[in-house]
C-alpha cells in the first residue's frame, strides 16, 4: 500500500483538505484499498481538533466531509512511514527537513509540484484570509492531487 501524507501548519486548513479531496478522488477512481491517507501539521496549535468550520463548509459545497478529521503533528516516524510526504508550502517543507531522518528527505515534495502548469509553488494559508480564500485553496489541491495520483499509478503500476 502507497502512504501519503499531507503537512501544513496547524492541520486545520490546507493538509485536512487535501487529505479530503485527495481520499474522495481515490475512492472515485477505485484506488482506495492501494493508497493510504493521512494529514498532519508541523506545528501543535490545533492538536484533536476539527478542521477550521471554513475549511468544511468549502469542502461540504464539494461533495466532500472533513468533519471526522482531527488535527495531530507530524512526527519524524512519519517520514519513514509515509512514502509521499506532501508540504503544502515552502515553510512547511523547511520544517519537515528539520525533523528528517537521515537519508529519507527524498520523500518530502511541495505537494504543486504535482500541478506544473500553475507556476505556483505554494499553497497559500487562508486561515486569516476570508472564505474566497478557502475556494482558491480547494481549486489548486484538487489540481494538484490529480497530478500526484497520476505520478503514484505510473511509479506504482496501477
Amino acid at each position: 500500500m502507497v502512504q501519503v501524507l499531507f503537512v501544513c501548519l496547524g492541520n486545520i486548513c490546507r493538509s485536512p483538505t487535501a487529505e479530503g479531496v485527495f481520499r474522495r478522488l481515490v475512492e472515485r477512481e477505485q484506488c482506495h484499498a492501494l493508497i493510504g491517507i493521512d494529514s498532519a501539521g508541523t506545528h501543535d496549535y490545533h492538536i484533536g481538533e476539527p478542521p477550521d468550520p471554513r475549511a468544511q463548509q468549502a469542502a461540504a459545497q464539494r461533495g466532500i466531509d472533513l468533519s471526522p478529521l482531527r488535527g495531530r503533528q507530524a512526527v519524524s516516524e512519519d517520514i519513514e512511514r509515509f512514502d509521499y510526504v506532501m508540504a503544502m508550502d515552502r515553510e512547511n517543507y523547511a520544517n519537515l527537513l528539520a525533523i528528517c531522518p537521515v537519508g529519507l528527505e527524498h520523500k518530502i515534495r511541495l505537494f504543486m509540484e504535482y500541478a506544473p502548469g500553475r507556476g505556483e509553488q505554494d499553497v497559500p494559508d487562508p486561515y486569516f484570509g476570508g472564505a474566497g480564500g478557502f475556494d482558491r485553496v480547494l481549486d489548486m489541491i484538487e489540481e494538484a492531487a490529480a497530478g500526484l495520483l497520476a505520478d503514484i499509478r505510473e511509479r506504482h503500476d496501477f
